[in-house]
């Protein structure tokens, strides 16, 4: 596509994370300076994603942040400053008068770059307002930027939002393991970890092995069917050992049958995406223990401090937050449309990345899970090669603004 002239709108959509504003700054870091060189006169922001702008809900985010010390403050505060949404895109095909409705608001508002914050479902919607757009002949570059805690978006190396989770994970298990280990009693602790279909985000449990610590003693992800009679196995050979034993479990691990553990509690629901709507696979193995052992046994869901403890930000997935935002705008006006920007891990032993980019096509609904390699023969920890994959993602601290001893957020 020849490079365009005109106005941008950016979105933030599906779950947040505590680094999905650091790829806004970066995007609006990006925008200025295609403003310097003529390509971008105003930047908006779209309140609530798709949802927002179909409303017209816009803010101009070159305005807002004319002072560009804010951006540093936006880069440290979670959640999605614009607000985000979980609308479902249907095809061209079955809702043209939303699709109709967006060009004429592209027109209106004179929009040739939109870019669109966020994981596989919001990766779907670039996809297809990509194709809609070319099918119709309207100039328009559409560039989908990665996020998501999860870190199972394909062709690229990782997520931005996902170090940042990793490093709360891995920070709580190990306080955790100094906390359960001071009593004789027998007692089994289990740590129930967000990750429907990819298991990288409970795979962080592990890390407190590299800095010193142990690491929990049984880590299941939902690549590998869970058995509970296994699982009751391990907790007596470990009790062997050590009273007391600490879990680490995804929220998505399922039975040999395919039935996610935790769907039982409730009965079967889905949400907005058709998803099964899980809770309690924490819960139901604390009572499988306690009727099984009858030790003293408790279960903790780490829910929405694992996306939101901005506090304790990886600094390495901070910056490159912020870099792939910025490398998307990059992109955009060079000409590339219907692409995701992408983190690339540099080959060799020392950690290194560079930004690039993907055709949408082959990133959208598609789930990349952790591969065997990463997960040990018994299916319930991480191998070695698992660790030093992850190792790199959680390196650094951020120096974080705090006011009145709290840290400083904005609110757009």
């Amino acid at each position: 596509m020849k490079k365009l002239y005109g106005n941008a709108v950016v979105g933030q959509s599906g779950g947040p994370t505590a680094a999905i504003n650091a790829t806004l700054s970066g995007v609006i870091k990006g925008a200025l300076r295609a403003k310097d060189e003529g390509y971008i006169n105003t930047l908006y922001g779209m309140r609530n994603g798709i949802e927002g702008f179909l409303e017209e809900r816009l803010i101009d985010l070159f305005e807002a942040f004319a002072d560009k010390e804010k951006l540093s403050v936006l880069e440290q505060t979670p959640s999605a400053a614009l607000g985000s949404c979980r609308k479902k895109m249907k095809s061209p095909k079955d809702d043209p008068e939303t699709y109709e409705k967006l060009i004429e608001l592209f027109k209106k508002y004179d929009i040739r770059y939109f870019f669109y914050i966020g994981g596989n479902d919001s990766m779907d919607t670039v996809s297809k307002l990509s194709q809609f757009a070319r099918e119709h002949d309207y100039e328009l570059v559409v560039v989908g930027v990665p996020k998501t805690v999860d870190n199972d978006l394909t062709a690229t190396d990782h997520t931005p939002g996902f170090g940042s989770a990793a490093k709360f994970v891995a920070t709580t298990m190990k306080e955790l393991l100094c906390d359960v280990s001071v009593y004789t009693m027998k007692a089994v602790t289990i740590v129930e970890v967000m990750g429907r279909d990819a298991g990288w985000l409970t795979a962080s449990a592990a890390l407190p092995a590299v800095s010193g610590g142990r690491a929990p003693d049984l880590i299941y992800l939902p690549e590998k069917r869970f058995s509970p009679e296994r699982f009751i196995a391990d907790i007596k050979r470990i009790q062997e050992d050590h009273p007391a034993v600490l879990v680490a479990i995804s929220e998505g691990i399922k039975f040999e049958d395919g039935r996610y553990v935790g769907e039982g509690l409730g009965g079967r629901k889905v949400d907005a995406f058709g998803h099964v709507a899980l809770s309690g696979a924490g819960k139901v193995l604390e009572d499988l223990v306690k009727n099984e052992l009858g030790c003293k046994v408790r279960s903790i869901e780490l829910n929405l401090p694992q996306r939101a403890a901005a506090h304790i930000a990886s600094k390495t997935d901070i910056d490159e937050s912020v870099g792939v935002g910025s490398a998307a705008v990059k992109y955009a006006t060079e000409g590339k449309t219907g692409i995701m920007a992408t983190i690339d891990r540099a080959e060799g032993e020392e950690y290194s990345v560079t930004f690039g980019y993907r055709d949408i096509s082959t990133i959208a609904n598609a789930v990349r899970g952790v591969p065997d390699e990463y997960i040990n023969a018994e299916a319930n920890g991480i191998t070695e090669a698992g660790l030093n994959y992850l190792k790199p993602l959680i390196i650094g601290e951020i120096d974080i603004k705090y006011v009145n001893g709290m840290p400083e957020h904005i609110i757009l």
